[in-house]
């Protein structure tokens, strides 16, 4: 498995329930602002005993095609906000990690 692909589930197995971080915010913790599209790579085969749903855009804006009704049930049950357009509330749900 990717070295960076380990450090990304790292993260993602912290971030706690009912928070949410970006794929943005995933890159900068570990040192690596400019890397939000390999984050977002490292999250198509994340095992699937990980949060997976808790990581967003950072506009809040849910991805996953297929999967992104799922993640939203999952986020919903949480207790995580949204706006009224559909995103998640990233000022009242953002994980600072």
């Amino acid at each position: 498995m990717n070295p960076f692909f380990k450090q990304v589930y790292a993260v993602v197995e912290q971030i706690p329930y009912g928070r949410v971080v970006s794929y943005g915010q995933i890159a900068r913790m570990l040192g690596r602002p400019r890397a939000a599209r390999v984050v977002g790579w490292a999250m198509r085969c994340c095992p699937e005993h990980l949060p997976w749903q808790r990581v967003v855009m950072a506009d809040g804006s849910i991805t996953g095609g297929m999967y992104a009704n799922i993640r939203k049930a999952l986020l919903v049950a949480e207790g995580v906000t949204f706006l009224m357009d559909g995103r998640v509330d990233m000022k009242s749900c953002s994980w600072p990690g």
